[in-house]
C-alpha cells in the first residue's frame, strides 16, 4: 500500500504560524476557549490547527497528474514555466566556472509549487483568530482534508478491510489519550474529524468534556432559562453554536448569586458614608449617606510581636502601604500607634515618602519590622508563629466602588466582625502535597482549607451547594421549554433535559473554579491597576503577607457575574460544528 506524503513532510508557512501563535498566547484581550478553564500547558489553537491540517492533507507532489489534468491550473503553470525557462537559459550563459546551476524548471515542479502555495494560503488564513472569513476558511480546509482522504481510500481499495477502514465518506477518528487542555481534540473536531479525548488528570477530563463532548450535543440549541424564553424572538432566533449555553451559564450564575445574597449576604456588608467619615475625609462628601458596594477588603497577616514589651500585640506583616499609585489618584495606608494599640487610616494624595510606603513593614525577603517597636521579625520567627497557629489577620482598608473609580476607606469594626463571625459548615480537609505545598508548607499551611479565610470558605461551599441545587431548576426549565425529551444521563450518548442540566452544571463549576482563584488568601492587590490579581497569575501558590478579599457577590473582578460572563464568552468560541465528538 502506497503511503502518501503529507504537506507537513515537505514545507509549512512557519512565519505565519509562529506569528499567530505568539499573538494567541498573549494575555487575554478577547474571548477565547482557553478562558473556560486554566490549563498550564495549553498549546496555541492556531498551531494545532495548522499541524493537524498539514498532517491530513497530501503534499501536491502526490497528485501531480490530477493537477496537470486541470486545464486552468496547467495553463497558469505553463505560463510560469515559460518565464522560468527564460531566466534559466540566461543563468546558463552567465554561470561562472565552478558555480552550481540549479535544476532546470519543469512543469511538474512548478505546478506543485503553485498548489503548495495555495495550501499555504489556507493555513495562513486559518491561523488568524477571529478573522472575518474564518468559518469559510475552515470549510475550505475541511474540503481539502476530504479530498486527500478520498485519494487515500482510492489507493487502498484493495486492502482486505477497505470497506471498514477506508470509507471515503467517513474521515478517520482522532484519538488523544493525554489530551490535557483539549487543544488537539478541539481542533481535530473543528476540521471535521470525530474526536476522542482522555487523560489521567480529572481536571483535564472535565475540560475536554466542556470543549469537545458537550458542544456537539447541545450546540445550536436555544437556552432553557425562562428569561430568554420570555423574549418574543426566542422561537424565531437562530441559535448558533454555543449561544444558548452561554445565555444559560449567565442566567443560572445570576440565580446562584441571588440565592447566595439571601443566604450569606449579611456577611458582606456595604460601606455607608457617615458624617464622621467626611469630617476626617472631606473628599467623601459627595457620597454622604450612600451605601457603597465593596470591591475588596484588604487584609494583613499578623504575628505576635517578638519584642517582650509588646508580646501580646498582633503586629502586621505588610509588604506595601500603597493602595493606588495612579498619578493624581494616589492613596495609601497610614498606621496610627497609640500606646499598646495601633489602627490603620487611609490617606489620599501622594505621600512624601512614597518609596518607603511601598515597602510597608518589610525589611527584606520574608523579613519585617515590628510596627510597635521596630524590632526585626525574621523568617524563622514568622514560620514558628505560623506553625504554632498564633497568626491572625487585620483589616487595613476597604475598597469600594465610587462609580466611577475606586474609593479607599478606613477599616471598621463592623466589617471586621462580619468577616470574623463566619463559621463555614464544611472545609476542604486534606494535606497539600507536592508543588502545591512548596511555598506555603514551610509556614505551616499544610491543609487545603488554610489557603482561605472563613468567609471565603463559606462563599465557595455555598456556591458549590447551589450548583447542585441548580441542576433541578435547569432540568425543570428545560422540560418547560420542551427542550428535548428523554431522561438519561450525560454518561450516555443521549441528548435530553437531564443531561443538559448536568452539562450546564459543568460550566457553572468552571465559574466556581475561577472565582476560587480570586477568593483565597493568596491573591495580590495591584496598586497600579487597582485590581485583585488572582493566585494563579503564576504557576505556584505564593506566600502572600497582605491580600485582598474580593467581594464575590458584587460585580467586581473575581465576582460571580463578571466571572460567569468570561466563561460564557469563552464557551461561545468553542466550535460545536465539525465531526461528531465523543
Amino acid at each position: 500500500m502506497h503511503t502518501r506524503k503529507k504537506l507537513i513532510e515537505v514545507a509549512l508557512p512557519l512565519d505565519a504560524i509562529n506569528e499567530a501563535s505568539a499573538k494567541e498566547k498573549r494575555p487575554e484581550s478577547s474571548p477565547h476557549p482557553r478562558g473556560v478553564h486554566l490549563w498550564w500547558a495549553r498549546r496555541p489553537l492556531c498551531a494545532a490547527r495548522a499541524v493537524l491540517f498539514s498532517q491530513l492533507v497530501d503534499d501536491p507532489s502526490e497528485y501531480v497528474d490530477e493537477l496537470l489534468a486541470d486545464r486552468d491550473k496547467r495553463t497558469v503553470a505553463e505560463r510560469v514555466l515559460k518565464n522560468r525557462l527564460k531566466d534559466y537559459e540566461q543563468k546558463k550563459v552567465n554561470v561562472g566556472e565552478g558555480e552550481m546551476l540549479e535544476s532546470e524548471p519543469t512543469i511538474n515542479a512548478i505546478i506543485e509549487d503553485i498548489e503548495r502555495k495555495r495550501l499555504f494560503g489556507i493555513i495562513e488564513k486559518m491561523v488568524l483568530w477571529k478573522d472575518a472569513d474564518f468559518e469559510k476558511t475552515i470549510e475550505n480546509a475541511r474540503e481539502e482534508i476530504r479530498c486527500s482522504w478520498r485519494r487515500t481510500c482510492e489507493n487502498s481499495k484493495d486492502h482486505p478491510r477497505a470497506k471498514e477502514i477506508f470509507d471515503p465518506e467517513k474521515l478517520p477518528a482522532f484519538h488523544d489519550p493525554f489530551a490535557g487542555g483539549g487543544t488537539l481534540p478541539l481542533e481535530a473536531s473543528r476540521l471535521g474529524l470525530e474526536s476522542h479525548a482522555g487523560d489521567l488528570n480529572p481536571v483535564a477530563v472535565l475540560i475536554n468534556k466542556a470543549m469537545i463532548e458537550i458542544p456537539p450535543k447541545f450546540g445550536n440549541h436555544p437556552p432553557a432559562n425562562p428569561v430568554s424564553r420570555s423574549d418574543k424572538n426566542w422561537f424565531d432566533r437562530e441559535w448558533k453554536g454555543m449561544d444558548g449555553i452561554a445565555e444559560d451559564i449567565i442566567y443560572y450564575s445570576q440565580w446562584i448569586r441571588d440565592e447566595m445574597r439571601q443566604r450569606i449576604g449579611h456577611y458582606y456588608p456595604k460601606a455607608e458614608i457617615s458624617m464622621e467619615m467626611i469630617e476626617e475625609r472631606p473628599d467623601l462628601k459627595p457620597y454622604y449617606g450612600r451605601e457603597l458596594s465593596v470591591i475588596a477588603w484588604l487584609w494583613a497577616r499578623t504575628v505576635k510581636s517578638p519584642n517582650p514589651s509588646f508580646a501580646e500585640v498582633d503586629v502586621p506583616l505588610i509588604s506595601n502601604y500603597m493602595l493606588s499609585i495612579i498619578a493624581g489618584k494616589e492613596a495609601y495606608i497610614e498606621p496610627v500607634i497609640e500606646k499598646n494599640f495601633y489602627r490603620f487610616t487611609v490617606k489620599t494624595g501622594k505621600p512624601i515618602d512614597m518609596e518607603m510606603k511601598k515597602l510597608g513593614t518589610k525589611i527584606g525577603r520574608a523579613k519585617f519590622r515590628c510596627l510597635m517597636s521596630g524590632t526585626p521579625i525574621d523568617i524563622e520567627y514568622i514560620r514558628s508563629e505560623f506553625k504554632a497557629k498564633r497568626t491572625g489577620m487585620k483589616l487595613m482598608a476597604i475598597v469600594v466602588d465610587g462609580n466611577p473609580g475606586r474609593i479607599y476607606l478606613n477599616p471598621t469594626s463592623e466589617h471586621e466582625k462580619a468577616a470574623f463571625g463566619v463559621k463555614p459548615k464544611w472545609m476542604p480537609e486534606g494535606e497539600m502535597k507536592g508543588k502545591s505545598n512548596q511555598n506555603v508548607g514551610c509556614y505551616g499551611l499544610t491543609e487545603w482549607y488554610e489557603l482561605f479565610t472563613s468567609r471565603q470558605l463559606l462563599a465557595l461551599t455555598t456556591f458549590s451547594d447551589l450548583i447542585e441545587e441548580s441542576r433541578k431548576r435547569i432540568y425543570d426549565d428545560a422540560v418547560s421549554a420542551d427542550f428535548l425529551g428523554n431522561n438519561k444521563s450525560l454518561k450516555s450518548d443521549d441528548v435530553d433535559e437531564k443531561s443538559y442540566a448536568e452539562a450546564i452544571s459543568v460550566y457553572l463549576s468552571f465559574v466556581l473554579n475561577r472565582c476560587a482563584d480570586f477568593s483565597n488568601a493568596h491573591t495580590r492587590w495591584v496598586s497600579g491597576n487597582q485590581v485583585v490579581k488572582s493566585t494563579f497569575s503564576r504557576q505556584a501558590i505564593p506566600m502572600i503577607w497582605d491580600f485582598p478579599e474580593a467581594a464575590i457577590l458584587n460585580d467586581v473582578i473575581g465576582g460571580i457575574i463578571p466571572t460567569a460572563k468570561i466563561i460564557a464568552r469563552s464557551s461561545k468560541e468553542i466550535s460545536s460544528g465539525g465531526g461528531g465528538i465523543n
